[in-house]
């Protein structure tokens, strides 16, 4: 596999991994009444989005290190 196509391969997943925290989000924001279990719940899927990009954010740096070689 080459690295273009595992480049992409890679982003589709990420873009696919926020696109289901923005449904969850939004999800829980509608089904959710009482604010503190609505805002915590939005709060711990922030949480996972932020990881998720940091290790997208890591990977890509590995990436490049592993092409300047």
């Amino acid at each position: 596999m080459g690295s273009g196509t595992q480049k992409f391969e890679l982003m589709n997943k990420f873009f696919v991994a926020l696109g289901v925290y923005a449904l969850l989000a939004v999800l829980a924001w509608t089904t959710l009444s009482d604010p503190k279990f609505r805002f915590a719940t939005l709060a711990i899927l922030a949480m996972f989005a932020l990881r998720t990009w940091s290790w997208n954010k890591k990977l890509e740096s590995e990436r490049r290190e592993h092409r300047d070689e």
